[in-house]
Protein backbone atom coordinates (compact mmCIF):
# COMPACT_ATOMS: atom_id res chain seq x y z
CA UNK A 1 0.00 0.00 0.00
CA UNK A 2 1.20 3.49 -0.80
CA UNK A 3 1.26 6.19 1.91
CA UNK A 4 2.55 9.79 1.98
CA UNK A 5 4.06 11.39 5.09
CA UNK A 6 4.14 15.20 5.08
CA UNK A 7 5.80 17.72 7.42
CA UNK A 8 6.37 21.46 7.08
CA UNK A 9 9.34 22.43 9.29
CA UNK A 10 9.05 26.11 8.31
CA UNK A 11 6.54 28.22 6.41
CA UNK A 12 6.62 27.55 2.66
CA UNK A 13 8.86 24.50 3.09
CA UNK A 14 7.24 21.07 2.80
CA UNK A 15 8.86 17.66 3.18
CA UNK A 16 6.82 14.93 1.51
CA UNK A 17 7.90 11.28 1.55
CA UNK A 18 6.13 8.58 -0.47
CA UNK A 19 6.30 5.09 1.04
CA UNK A 20 5.30 1.59 0.00
CA UNK A 21 4.37 -0.27 3.18
CA UNK A 22 3.01 -3.73 4.00
CA UNK A 23 -0.75 -3.91 4.53
CA UNK A 24 -1.23 -3.77 8.33
CA UNK A 25 0.52 -0.48 9.05
CA UNK A 26 -0.02 2.25 11.65
CA UNK A 27 0.71 5.97 11.65
CA UNK A 28 3.74 5.37 13.89
CA UNK A 29 5.15 2.79 11.46
CA UNK A 30 4.84 5.25 8.59
CA UNK A 31 6.56 8.00 10.60
CA UNK A 32 9.46 5.73 11.53
CA UNK A 33 9.99 4.49 7.98
CA UNK A 34 9.76 7.96 6.46
CA UNK A 35 12.98 9.12 8.12
CA UNK A 36 11.41 12.40 9.24
CA UNK A 37 11.91 11.53 12.92
CA UNK A 38 15.67 11.30 12.34
CA UNK A 39 15.88 14.48 10.22
CA UNK A 40 13.65 16.54 12.51
CA UNK A 41 14.08 15.40 16.14
CA UNK A 42 11.75 18.17 17.37
CA UNK A 43 8.73 16.18 16.15
CA UNK A 44 9.65 13.10 18.19
CA UNK A 45 7.79 14.31 21.30
CA UNK A 46 4.51 13.30 22.94
CA UNK A 47 3.10 16.81 22.29
CA UNK A 48 3.32 16.38 18.52
CA UNK A 49 -0.03 16.03 16.81
CA UNK A 50 -0.54 13.96 13.67
CA UNK A 51 -3.44 13.57 11.32
CA UNK A 52 -4.62 11.63 8.32
CA UNK A 53 -6.03 13.79 5.54
CA UNK A 54 -6.54 16.76 7.87
CA UNK A 55 -8.22 14.89 10.73
CA UNK A 56 -6.45 14.22 14.02
CA UNK A 57 -5.28 10.65 14.41
CA UNK A 58 -3.57 8.56 17.06
CA UNK A 59 -0.19 7.01 16.46
CA UNK A 60 -1.76 3.54 16.52
CA UNK A 61 -4.44 4.24 13.91
CA UNK A 62 -4.37 1.81 11.00
CA UNK A 63 -3.64 3.28 7.59
CA UNK A 64 -5.29 2.52 4.27
CA UNK A 65 -3.96 2.71 0.74
CA UNK A 66 -3.30 6.27 -0.52
CA UNK A 67 -3.50 7.84 2.96
CA UNK A 68 -1.66 11.08 3.69
CA UNK A 69 -0.12 11.32 7.17
CA UNK A 70 0.43 14.93 8.26
CA UNK A 71 2.67 16.02 11.14
CA UNK A 72 1.47 19.28 12.67
CA UNK A 73 3.75 21.85 14.29
CA UNK A 74 2.49 24.15 17.05
CA UNK A 75 1.28 27.65 16.22
CA UNK A 76 3.73 30.43 17.05
CA UNK A 77 1.02 33.05 17.53
CA UNK A 78 -2.59 32.66 18.60
CA UNK A 79 -4.74 33.53 15.52
CA UNK A 80 -7.05 35.76 17.57
CA UNK A 81 -4.12 37.79 18.90
CA UNK A 82 -2.62 38.12 15.41
CA UNK A 83 -5.96 39.39 14.04
CA UNK A 84 -6.27 41.96 16.81
CA UNK A 85 -2.74 43.22 16.18
CA UNK A 86 -3.40 43.54 12.44
CA UNK A 87 -6.60 45.47 13.11
CA UNK A 88 -4.84 47.89 15.46
CA UNK A 89 -2.07 48.43 12.93
CA UNK A 90 -4.47 49.04 10.01
CA UNK A 91 -6.84 51.31 11.89
CA UNK A 92 -10.60 51.07 12.14
CA UNK A 93 -11.41 53.35 9.19
CA UNK A 94 -9.72 51.19 6.54
CA UNK A 95 -11.21 47.82 7.49
CA UNK A 96 -14.56 46.15 7.69
CA UNK A 97 -17.71 45.93 5.60
CA UNK A 98 -18.38 49.66 5.32
CA UNK A 99 -15.10 50.96 3.94
CA UNK A 100 -16.63 51.97 0.59
CA UNK A 101 -19.46 54.32 1.53
CA UNK A 102 -21.73 55.90 -1.02
CA UNK A 103 -21.75 59.67 -0.91
CA UNK A 104 -24.63 60.91 1.24
CA UNK A 105 -25.39 57.47 2.69
CA UNK A 106 -26.35 56.96 6.34
CA UNK A 107 -23.70 55.70 8.73
CA UNK A 108 -23.42 51.91 8.58
CA UNK A 109 -24.97 51.59 5.10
Amino acid sequence: MQVWVVYAPQPRQVEEVALNLPAPCSVLDALRRSGLLQRYPEIDTPETWVGVWGRLASLHQALRDDDRVEVYRPLRVDPKVARRERFVKQGARTTGLFVKKRPGAKAGY
